[in-house]
């Protein structure tokens, strides 16, 4: 697909700040045709260094809380600050997704990029620990990388050489994902599909010279993407 909006932030400096497959390309597509309102306060949870966080400021007229577990606030800020934003406009906050710390039914909506894999796995996860703070009827976004086809009993040759089975169990098809998020009982499920963003994404990430983008060049030169693709989740909490 095109990415119109995340052209302008194709930057060497920008993309320097990855922390994996292009997320702003990922979340251009992920919220193609969203239903969240301009204006509406919004949780980037799993933020990473805040670049999505941006993102959704700059692009969708969104207040963003950039939340994140291993990120540091002060640093976030600095670079909100070097992006012409102000906390009027986007809070960084230091943040478990299992144990989040905002007022009952704060957030209009949630996005999550590349991250939810690590920490939505359990089925009673939606209920339990990220719904209390959506209001009723508000979205959550979602998109995870995944598997075309869970292969967890027989891992392909070319994954091992980037990624441990502990590492690739993060991984899984929609199938998957599907059934996990169909356990919430607060949220309708209405979207679970495979996303166009996997060849595009990934090439933007092994273009990086980090040490993590170096150690995934060999699964993905061997092959390895042939397996991956990019999952798309979309809830509407009930009212």
């Amino acid at each position: 697909m095109n990415y119109p909006l995340s052209k302008k932030y194709m930057t060497a400096d920008l993309m320097a700040k990855i922390m994996g497959p292009n997320p702003v390309k990922l979340e251009e597509e992920l919220l193609t045709g969203h239903q969240i309102p301009k204006g509406a306060t919004v949780c980037d949870l799993g933020s990473g260094q805040g670049l999505t966080s941006v993102f959704l400021v700059k692009e969708y007229g969104f207040k963003v809380y950039a939340a994140d577990l291993w990120s540091e606030p002060e640093d976030n800020r600095r670079f909100f600050e070097y992006m012409g934003l102000s906390d009027k406009q986007i809070i960084p906050v230091k943040a478990d997704a299992e144990n989040l710390n905002f007022d009952e039914e704060f957030f209009d909506a949630v996005v999550s990029t590349d991250s939810y894999n690590y920490f939505g796995r359990d089925p009673e996860f939606l209920d339990n620990k990220l719904l209390p703070f959506i209001k009723p009827n508000g979205y959550i976004y979602i998109t995870v990388p995944g598997m075309k086809k869970d292969c967890h009993d027989n891992l392909p040759p070319e994954l091992l050489l980037s990624w441990t089975p502990e590492q690739l169990d993060y991984l899984h098809d929609a199938s998957y994902w599907k059934s996990i998020v169909s356990h919430c009982k607060g949220a309708e499920v209405l979207e679970v599909s495979e996303m166009e963003s996997n060849a595009e994404v990934w090439a933007d990430w092994l273009k990086q010279e980090n040490e993590y983008a170096v150690g995934d060049r060999k699964a993905m030169e061997a092959g390895g993407g042939k397996y991956l693709n990019f999952i798309k989740i979309v809830l509407r909490k009930r009212g």
